[in-house]
């Protein structure tokens, strides 16, 4: 290895949807503002399928070394850097904000207009080591009663479930909440909206998933049918049975034209849908996803939501360490960095619940 030019090892792919594999790519080096983390866990996430598959635009550079979702520990700190160390144990938010904007200012550093995104906008996680900028604004220090793989499935899934569901919903006690959709973000939009004293709905074609559904909190499952009910009409009568009149909030966590229709479908009057599940364009094409006239004739509202800025971390944090989440429920199976080439390429088929975390 040259002093000059250090390298460590990575998940790469050299154009989208060809095979990632493990090589060997050049140390990085922190911005003045940014540091360098040690990862000691991140995810394998949908959202890191979507960006091999080449669903983002945010990715310009190939070859491009992905994952959005993780913690470790500070390796190194630029010079302008002033509330992070070296030896810091971390954890980062998928959305990295400027922190100077009039956006990040009002706190809303998730939709930071100058946003900068691990794994999309630049390299990734799925490395030994990943660059940072803005730290003073986006690093998140962990308590000590949080490890890292708990730590690390919290980046992405659950902190967008958390901020949809208490900030953006607003879900409160007796409320009665849909969740569409039962993979990882969908689970811990069950687990949140339970924890806020939500009696919880939980919809997914899989057994399994429905099964950790009921585990995590919910009060009542419907299994889907995709060969019987492919636009799921079946399914919003079911709900609308379970819950007369509709619910207070439906969640699409899935991301699909048909999801988020059903989701529609099952809000009663003045109900509220959040939308957790990405669609990208090019799989929603010039499909309408929301039906407009249900938005007019019951007043519903849309809301979407994305991501959570690293200001409001402590809050979810503090229920972790708390109890009154338990976001290690949802931890699977733990790979090395070898195996997560073959993990994220069996993202394209149906997948089992749990996290599947790295350890680098």
């Amino acid at each position: 290895m040259s002093q000059d030019h250090p390298t460590m090892r990575a998940v790469r792919f050299d154009a989208f949807g060809e095979p990632p594999y493990v090589t060997e790519v050049e140390v990085p080096r922190p911005r003045p503002d940014g540091v360098v983390v040690r990862v000691e866990a991140t995810g394998v996430c949908r959202s890191d399928w979507h960006a091999w598959q080449g669903h983002d635009d945010d990715i310009t550079d190939l070859p491009h070394v992905p994952g959005h979702e993780f913690a470790g520990v500070v390796h190194e700190v630029g010079a302008d850097v002033r509330s992070v160390a070296v030896g810091d144990r971390v954890v980062v938010p998928f959305v990295c904000g400027c922190g100077t904007c009039e956006v990040c200012r009002a706190g809303a550093s998730q939709v930071c207009p100058s946003q900068w995104q691990p794994g999309f906008s630049g390299p990734g996680s799925f490395a030994e080591l990943v660059a940072v900028p803005w730290a003073d604004h986006n690093v998140v220090h962990l308590p000590d009663e949080i490890g890292a793989d708990v730590a690390a499935s919290l980046g992405c899934r659950f902190a967008t479930a958390f901020r949809g569901v208490v900030d953006v919903a607003r879900v409160t006690e007796g409320e009665h909440v849909a969740v569409l959709g039962c993979g990882g973000v969908g689970l811990a939009a069950v687990m949140v909206a339970r924890s806020r004293g939500a009696h919880v709905v939980a919809v997914d074609v899989s057994l399994d998933a429905l099964a950790l559904a009921r585990e995590v909190g919910a009060a009542e499952t419907v299994q889907v049918d995709p060969v019987q009910d492919p636009g799921m009409e079946r399914t919003v009568a079911r709900v609308r049975d379970l819950v007369p009149g509709g619910v207070d909030v439906a969640v699409d966590a899935l991301g699909s034209v048909t999801a988020a229709r059903a989701a529609t479908s099952v809000l009663r009057v003045q109900g509220r849908h959040l939308q957790l599940g990405l669609m990208p364009p090019v799989v929603v094409a010039d499909r309408a996803s929301i039906p407009m006239h249900l938005v007019v004739a019951r007043e519903l509202q849309v809301l979407g939501s994305h991501g959570m800025a690293a200001a409001d971390y402590p809050r979810m944090l503090a229920d972790v360490v708390a109890g009154r989440l338990e976001p290690e429920t949802f931890l699977g199976r733990t790979i090395t960095l070898e195996e997560a080439p073959a993990a994220l390429a069996a993202m394209s088929g149906r997948t089992t619940p749990g996290v599947t975390i790295v350890r680098p």
